[in-house]
């Protein structure tokens, strides 16, 4: 298959997905979720970045940014992000109620948020210029393998 680039990245991405509304309820492990998977209804942040790491053979439990931020079995802190990795954002460097999204390339990021209403990919410095997103919390990589 090759290294995963952003082009390729973002052309495996499904075009109905394009068009996932944001809805908060619609979190990792939410009744309505549990009910009715798949985005045709919708998703969060992090319900949407694990769908398209699921797209990629990459499962991870239901877990809320805190969670995620936290484990060490499953994922590792990493640096610098790439393809794949999560990057999270807050206010401030607290992880609960961080936003959760997925790097595509160098400085961009996917990501499904109530302001953009649909899917978005924005550079690191989109991020910065908002201040519930001003602080790069940091990036996780699943364990592959």
């Amino acid at each position: 298959m090759g290294e995963l680039n952003e082009a390729r990245l973002l052309a495996s991405i499904p075009g109905t997905w394009w068009s996932t509304p944001y809805v908060g309820a619609r979190f990792p492990g939410s009744p309505s979720v549990k009910e009715n998977p798949g985005l045709s209804e919708g998703a969060n942040c992090q319900f949407f970045a694990y769908e398209v790491l699921r797209l990629h053979g990459i499962d991870l439990p239901a877990w809320r940014s805190s969670e995620l931020w936290h484990d060490t079995r499953r994922t590792v802190r990493v640096a610098d992000g790439e393809p794949l990795d999560l990057a999270l954002f807050n206010a401030t460097d607290d992880a609960w109620g961080a936003h959760v999204g997925v790097v595509v390339g160098e400085g961009r990021v996917l990501h499904l948020s109530a302001e953009a209403g649909r899917p978005a990919v924005w550079t690191m410095a989109d991020f910065g210029e908002r201040d519930r997103y001003r602080t790069l919390i940091g990036f996780k990589r699943a364990c592959r393998g």
